[in-house]
């Protein structure tokens, strides 16, 4: 079980936490946990998607103790406007890797769990105990950040 998945969960830790071995440690207690709590695997989904959710909960908790702010809108005195649209032709997979690298820690947060694990605005809400807002407001900051990254 742990070879089927060890790869997938350490990929998804990664891109959270950023640091190897930060993201093998917290691969490492995401599979002590769901050994240990097989009984609440309730069979609504796929065992891999329970423990998906097992390592980005626990990912998102190793940043909330080292302390990576996300800081609310309604916390700002200034309006960002809208972002200018990317030109297929623009869309450089390599380059947007490294551009999402640069991001602040916060933003690649927000910007992995939106466009790459599918978290919508309530789910990320949920996970990083934020509001809604706030995770639309980081999303669109961090969306801008990286479109002007790649360019």
């Amino acid at each position: 079980m742990y070879s089927l998945y060890v790869d997938a969960m350490f990929n998804v830790s990664i891109r959270i936490v950023k640091i190897k071995e930060d993201a093998e440690d917290v691969v490492q207690d995401s599979f002590v946990d769901a050994f240990k709590n097989l009984e609440s695997f309730k069979y609504e989904s796929t065992f891999g998607s329970w423990l998906k959710r097992i390592v980005i909960n626990k990912s998102i908790n190793y940043l909330k103790v080292k302390r990576i702010p996300l800081v609310a809108l309604e916390d700002q005195e200034y309006w960002i406007p809208e972002t200018e649209e990317l030109k297929p032709e623009q869309l450089d997979i390599s380059k947007i890797k490294n551009a999402i690298q640069q991001l602040p820690n916060g933003y690649q947060t927000i910007i992995n769990l939106y466009l790459i694990e599918g978290y919508d605005h309530k789910e990320i809400g949920d996970i990083l105990e934020i509001s809604v807002s706030t995770s639309k407001s980081q999303y669109h900051r961090a969306k801008k950040k990286l479109i002007q990254l790649i360019n």
